[in-house]
């Protein structure tokens, strides 16, 4: 017998010597390939079609929707821009609008306006959601969900930044075209006669600070605020967005948005007032943009910077920023695909 044996190699050959016998256990190592993967909940998996998927459906619901309220920031630009003519309110300024130009008026800036946030959607709903799994992927489930109030904050902020360098020059063809209509008859003329007047970074991006500082608190506000709430009515609800059927989930959407665009209006009112106003012509002087914008807070001064259009911008945004989920997440189904949701693994045990 020899000095030294080993009891599971030995019981291995006797199982080999007896024909027939089968194995009473097998043991199985994993590979690391494996266990990497089991530590990745499949849920995690997305692919570039996801997010391209993400993308469109950002850029329809946000193309839609602006367009569809167009006729509503007309009258809040003008009321921005003019408040000694267009002193009636939202109500009344329409009146004012169409008595003076025509219903036709109302459509002013539709093209730019659908273009322009057609691109930005694009760049912020598809942002949003790369960048929100992103986090998730480096800081890992547990972590994220304690701290998806931040998550949501940051990745809205990225997006929107890296949207806003695409919707700035469109965004100033807007308002050019809303402060005055007999600017240029079409959407190309109007940027063509602005390369030439004033050249490509004063004429497109002279409102890129006042648009960052408007756009970004509003995105992070929207995002935030939506998602939180959304969690909240599951919550009242007693069940999930995995639980409720696609139209359920929409109906969700819709009501949070109301909440979050209604936020996100306030929130960002006195930086949309600055980005109307430097749009003007020789509005603030000739300086610099920051010196240009101080001089309009100064002139204009802060209750009117955070009041005036406040209520156009509360009853636009809020019809906007529901119909945006709303539309995101039918757009969503219907290409196969579902907005991702922060997962909490107490759930699982």
């Amino acid at each position: 017998m020899p000095m030294f044996s080993n009891p599971v190699l030995s019981q291995a050959m006797r199982q080999l010597a007896v024909p027939g016998e089968k194995p009473k256990r097998t043991l199985a190592i994993p590979s690391v390939l494996e266990t990497v993967k089991a530590a990745s909940p499949a849920r995690l998996d997305y692919d570039l079609a996801h997010y391209l998927k993400g993308a469109l459906a950002g850029g329809i619901c946000c193309g839609i929707t602006h367009g569809a309220v167009c006729p509503i920031d007309v009258v809040k630009t003008r009321i921005q821009l003019s408040p000694e003519i267009y002193n009636k309110g939202l109500i009344g300024g329409f009146g004012q609008v169409i008595k003076a130009e025509g219903v036709g008026a109302l459509a002013t800036g539709l093209g730019p306006t659908v273009l322009g946030y057609f691109i930005q959607g694009w760049f912020k709903f598809g942002g949003v959601e790369f960048f929100k799994i992103q986090f998730v992927k480096n800081l890992g489930e547990e972590k994220a969900w304690n701290n998806r109030t931040y998550i949501y904050l940051a990745s809205s902020a990225m997006a929107e930044f890296i949207a806003d360098i695409f919707l700035c020059p469109l965004e100033a063809t807007r308002i050019k075209l809303v402060a005055n209509p007999t600017f240029a008859p079409s959407m190309p003329s109007a940027m063509a006669k602005i390369v030439a007047e004033e050249g490509v970074m004063k004429g497109f991006y002279s409102g890129f600070m006042p648009i960052l500082f408007k756009q970004i608190p509003y995105t992070m506000a929207k995002f935030a605020v939506q998602g939180l709430t959304a969690h909240k009515i599951y919550d009242m609800l007693g069940t999930s967005h995995k639980e409720m059927s696609p139209m359920g989930n929409v109906q969700v959407s819709l009501a949070s948005g109301v909440i979050a665009g209604v936020s996100a209006a306030i929130i960002s009112h006195p930086a949309d007032t600055l980005l109307s106003k430097i749009n003007k012509a020789g509005a603030g002087g000739d300086g610099g943009t920051l010196s240009r914008l101080a001089n309009i807070a100064k002139e204009t001064g802060y209750l009117k910077l955070c009041t005036q259009g406040l209520g156009a911008r509360c009853v636009m945004i809020g019809t906007l920023t529901a119909g945006q989920f709303g539309i995101f997440d039918s757009v969503m189904n219907l290409l196969g695909a579902t907005k991702f949701h922060f997962h909490n693994p107490a759930d699982d045990k």
